[in-house]
């Protein structure tokens, strides 16, 4: 039990960090407009995706939030790494680069995993 804690905090940090903290320190710099620009998306789609980020990983990382919006957050969050993952295999083809979101997203997993098997030992 203590190790599945350590395993989902890790893990839950970590996104919390990549998607909650760095898009909000980094949404109006340079680089992130001309990311998102460059995947050919519309100049409001920065600032909107950042705010789900934010909200979702909130909802992760807050222990008085309902397992069903946890649900949710984990659901959207993986979409977005999704997307992430098409969209630059599209756009500039498969490269170590394309795969980074995919990376992500098995750290989402872990935390989702952990968060379930810690679910089924507060039941008992």
């Amino acid at each position: 039990m203590k190790s599945t804690k350590i395993i989902y905090w890790t893990s839950t940090i970590i996104i919390f960090l990549f998607e909650g903290v760095m898009p909000i320190l980094t949404m109006q710099s340079a680089m992130a407009k001309e990311g998102i620009k460059h995947l050919g998306y519309p100049d409001y789609f920065g600032p909107m995706l950042t705010g789900f980020k934010v909200l979702g990983t909130l909802v992760l990382i807050l222990p008085q939030i309902p397992s069903r919006v946890k649900e949710w957050a984990y659901a959207g969050l993986a979409f977005d790494f999704i997307a992430a993952f098409i969209s630059i295999a599209v756009i500039d083809g498969i490269s170590a680069v394309t795969f980074f979101p995919i990376l992500v997203l098995a750290i989402l997993i872990t935390s989702y995993v952990t968060f379930h098997k810690l679910q089924k030992q507060n039941v008992k």
